[in-house]
């Protein structure tokens, strides 16, 4: 059984509010890009944190029965990205996120409420 784009956003927030992830935004970017429907933009205050919000992310991906398709970053964890196909996930180690601000780079989409 294949996920669809909502199911995962809904799995990856999860996750991430299990975590204690911060200021957890979802960007829907269907009108504005062709590289994915959703970005999750989330950040935590240390390296571990940032890890186990990834791990966990990427547990419950699993658990769901997607496929995580790519995961940079993990080793520093400063800014992990993972790719899930139609949801990419962006974990940032909170200085990194002000820094990046990448959620400016993507302010013509819409901010998508807590599904």
């Amino acid at each position: 059984m294949n996920l669809n784009s909502e199911e995962i956003l809904t799995i990856v927030n999860n996750a991430i509010e299990e975590k204690k992830g911060h200021n957890i935004t979802s960007l829907d970017i269907k009108e504005i890009s062709l590289i994915a429907d959703y970005f999750v933009i989330c950040h935590g205050n240390s390296e571990p944190q940032v890890k186990a919000i990834a791990e966990e992310v990427k547990k419950s991906v699993e658990k769901g029965n997607g496929n995580i398709k790519r995961m940079e970053g993990y080793d520093t964890a400063r800014w992990v990205l993972i790719d899930i196909g139609d949801v990419i996930v962006h974990v940032f180690h909170r200085e990194d996120r002000e820094y990046y601000n990448i959620e400016r780079l993507w302010s013509d989409a819409k901010v998508v409420e807590n599904v």
